[in-house]
């Protein structure tokens, strides 16, 4: 099983930097990484992908420690979500399934023993094509570690929301999230080509069309904040970024792609995650699943208030 990077020193580190206060414990055959949580009615505890255990036996032992720490901060609740499917048989009776927060489902490429011929060759014909002609049509990808460009995209991500009518995180937590070391922004600039007539139809030079940020950890590179010009469609500009990016992680030696969250399997086109559940995987690669999320509850009167006031929150936010 991939470590995840959501259970790492390296995450409490940018825990800090954003002033959240987190816990990492650890003993035989585990360690988890718990992130304090607030809520009008206490706190709780998260675990992303965590906790890490090595064996059942482990796990066992790592939700004792868990249940612990959770009474000794008071906390109504501790969400958790166990990277093996076959851990949520040994959940303890206190646990509920709550809605899934990181992604249940994900689409993972292997990049080790394949040379980049045979990575662009395992990419379909819709992102091969594009990839090879991103120059041609004006498509200049960049990378960079500079917290001030992390402007562009929040501003193609506050323009997305507005659209969509989605939640997107602040300037703030993402040039946090860029200043960490594992971390590197890519761009997707257009460059007027020089055989091309100017036209109100294209970009003007400069432009970023496109914005993603990678954390490169363990081995796995992972496909994280994104957020593109949704005025350009036809310019393949999120093409471009990610096959770049993909055969970056392969030249530096990374072994694993991590695309991060797809539509669970079987799911139809009415699903909000079908579409990019398909460009995910027109790159190649294979799903990986995990145990879901899940609430060890520690005070249960609290937790029922808990529920309810999200139950009410939902209904007043769709009024």
């Amino acid at each position: 099983m991939n470590l995840p990077i959501t259970q790492t020193k390296e995450w409490q580190n940018l825990q800090n930097d954003l002033g959240t206060e987190s816990f990492f414990e650890q003993g035989t055959g585990y360690h988890f990484l718990a992130v304090t949580k607030h809520t009008p009615v206490g706190d709780y505890l998260y675990l992303p992908y965590g906790p890490v255990a090595t064996s059942p036996a482990a796990f066992k032992a790592s939700l004792k420690a868990l249940e612990k720490l959770a009474k000794t901060k008071k906390v109504i609740f501790a969400r958790i979500e166990p990277q093996n499917p076959d851990y949520a048989k040994l959940l303890p009776k206190n646990t509920l399934k709550s809605k899934d927060l990181s992604p249940k489902d994900t689409w993972v490429l292997d990049l080790a023993g394949k040379d980049r011929e045979s990575i662009i060759l395992g990419f379909s014909h819709g992102v091969r094509n594009p990839y090879n002609t991103a120059k041609k049509r004006g498509l200049i990808v960049e990378t960079t570690k500079n917290p001030d460009e992390i402007k562009h995209l929040v501003e193609l991500q506050h323009t997305l929301a507005r659209e969509k009518n989605i939640h997107t995180y602040s300037e703030n937590y993402l040039k946090t999230e860029l200043e960490q070391p594992f971390s590197t922004l890519y761009l997707v600039k257009y460059k007027k080509p020089d055989t091309t007539t100017s036209s109100p139809d294209l970009p003007r030079d400069g432009q970023v069309l496109a914005a993603s940020l990678f954390f490169d950890y363990g081995g796995t590179r992972y496909y994280m904040q994104s957020a593109s010009n949704n005025e350009y469609k036809k310019i393949p500009a999120t093409v471009a970024l990610l096959a770049t990016a993909v055969l970056d992680a392969k030249d530096q030696g990374i072994k694993r792609f991590d695309f991060w969250g797809i539509a669970p399997e079987g799911a139809d086109t009415s699903h909000p995650w079908y579409g990019f559940t398909k460009f995910k995987k027109s790159f190649g690669g294979h799903e990986v699943h995990y145990a879901g999320t899940y609430d060890i509850v520690i005070n249960p009167i609290k937790y029922k208030l808990y529920q309810s006031t999200r139950f009410l929150g939902h209904l007043f936010r769709r009024a």
